[in-house]
């Protein structure tokens, strides 16, 4: 869902891409402006066992948004995103952050799985990614 293909969200995948069609009822029910929420998509991945990525893949071809990313990164207007740097990082926080990341860059669902083996908030991950310089990559909806 980057500002590249803001609008036409469909010109992201190949013509007769197609969706499943209970999943994308799910999501028009959840959409509000055109809009639904990262934690609202996500919970639909695991309701309908599927990735995330065809939760992400349904709401392009759909011309939803996702909104309100769970790291913080974009979706809260009227800025985007939300996440500042951390004012102090633990060390296993660091420590992990910098064994995982490859060029300063690390996944989003790397991200994800640290907070919940360190049981932080993900948004305290991406805080310190942000005090780290590390760039946060390829979220697990598609939307970058």
């Amino acid at each position: 869902m980057t500002h590249e293909y803001e609008g036409h969200y469909t010109d992201k995948h190949p013509e007769g891409t197609t969706h499943d069609a209970s999943l994308a009822a799910a999501l028009k029910v959840r959409a509000q402006d055109d809009r639904v929420t990262c934690a609202e998509a996500h919970e639909l991945a695991k309701s309908f066992g599927v990735p995330p990525s065809e939760v992400g893949k349904t709401a392009d071809l759909l011309e939803l948004r996702i909104a309100k990313c769970q790291l913080g990164l974009f979706g809260y207007p009227p800025k985007g995103r939300i996440v500042e740097p951390a004012e102090e990082i633990s060390d296993v926080l660091r420590d992990q952050l910098q064994r995982l990341a490859t060029n300063e860059r690390i996944g989003c669902a790397t991200c994800w799985k640290i907070a919940g083996e360190l049981d932080i908030e993900k948004m305290a991950v991406s805080s310190a990614c942000e005090h780290l310089g590390i760039k946060v990559k390829h979220c697990q909806l598609g939307t970058f």
